[in-house]
C-alpha cells in the first residue's frame, strides 16, 4: 500500500453553478449531440470523448474547452482527408469556398473553434474561456460537419433508443 494519501472524490467546479445545479443536469446540455451511425471509428472515439469532456466540465470547468478542441481535431482530421496536406484555416476556408461549411459554421470553427484548438495543442490554455453552450455548439457543428462529409443523415436522423446517451437517475 501506498503512503500516498487518496485523491478525493470530485467537487462539482463552482464556476458551473449557474449553468447546472446537478451534474444530472448536464444530460440537457449534451443530449442533442448524438454521434451519428455510420461515423468512422476513430471520429466516433473523437466525438464520444468531446461530448464527455463537456459533460464532466461539471467537476473541472476546463474540460469544456479540451471537449470543444477535441471536436476540432476530429474536423481537421476528416478536412485534411478530403484536402490533403495544409493547415486546418486553410481547410476550413476550402471548405466554405465548397459550401461545406456556412458562414455561421465557419464563423464558429474558425473564430472560436480553432483558436481554442491551438491553444490546446500548444499548452496554452490556462483558463476558462467558454460557456456552456458556445462550447455545446462547436461540438455540435463539429458533428455536423463530419456527418455532411461522410455522407451520413443528420446526427438526429435514425437515431435508436440504443444510440441516445442514457445516464443512471441522479
Amino acid at each position: 500500500m501506498s503512503n500516498n494519501p487518496e485523491l478525493p472524490w470530485p467537487q462539482p467546479d463552482q464556476r458551473f453553478r449557474h449553468w447546472a445545479s446537478q451534474f444530472a443536469d448536464m444530460h440537457d446540455l449534451v443530449r442533442d449531440l448524438v454521434i451519428p451511425s455510420g461515423l468512422p471509428q476513430a471520429a466516433e472515439s473523437v466525438m464520444t470523448t468531446a461530448r464527455e469532456l463537456i459533460r464532466m466540465s461539471y467537476y473541472r470547468y476546463e474540460f469544456m474547452m479540451i471537449g470543444a478542441a477535441t471536436s476540432i481535431i476530429a474536423i481537421e482530421t476528416a478536412l485534411t482527408a478530403r484536402y490533403g496536406k495544409g493547415s486546418l484555416a486553410d481547410h476550413l476556408k476550402k471548405a466554405r469556398a465548397d459550401g461545406i461549411l456556412t458562414e455561421e459554421q465557419y464563423d464558429l470553427l474558425d473564430g472560436f473553434g480553432r483558436p481554442i484548438r491551438n491553444k490546446f495543442a500548444h499548452g496554452d490554455m490556462t483558463h476558462a474561456a467558454l460557456t456552456p453552450p458556445l462550447a455545446v455548439g462547436i461540438v455540435r457543428t463539429s458533428l455536423t460537419i463530419l456527418t455532411e462529409l461522410h455522407g451520413l443523415t443528420s446526427a438526429r436522423e435514425g437515431v435508436t433508443e440504443s444510440d441516445e446517451v442514457t445516464f443512471p437517475p441522479a
